[in-house]
C-alpha cells in the first residue's frame, strides 16, 4: 500500500514488539529514506484466527483499495518463500 505497511510476523514471547518495530523503522528510514509515522498499530492473532486468513486479507488489500485489478498482483509483496535458500524470489 502506498501509505501504510501490513506485515505478518512471528516473534518470540519475550520479544518487545515496539523495540523491533522501532529498530526496523530506524534502519529503513536511514537506508530507504522512508518518513515513518510515529506510532504503529498491532493486532495479535487470537486462537480463532488463522494466519492463512490474515495473510489473504493482507494480499487482497491493494485490490480492495483499487490499486490493482482482481487478477493482478501487487508488486510489493514478499513472503517466507522469498527468503528461503533456493527460492526464485
Amino acid at each position: 500500500m502506498p501509505d501504510h505497511l501490513h506485515i505478518l510476523i512471528g516473534v518470540p514471547g519475550d520479544a518487545v514488539l515496539s523495540n523491533l518495530i522501532r529498530d526496523s523503522k530506524r534502519i529503513t528510514a536511514r537506508t530507504a529514506k522512508i518518513d515513518w509515522q510515529r506510532n504503529f498499530f498491532d493486532h495479535r492473532l487470537r486462537d480463532d484466527e488463522s494466519e492463512i486468513e490474515k495473510a489473504a486479507y493482507i494480499r487482497q488489500n491493494p485490490m480492495r483499495a483499487g490499486l490493482v485489478g482482481a487478477n493482478q498482483e501487487w508488486p510489493y509483496v514478499m513472503d517466507l518463500n522469498d527468503l528461503e535458500p533456493g527460492s526464485n524470489g
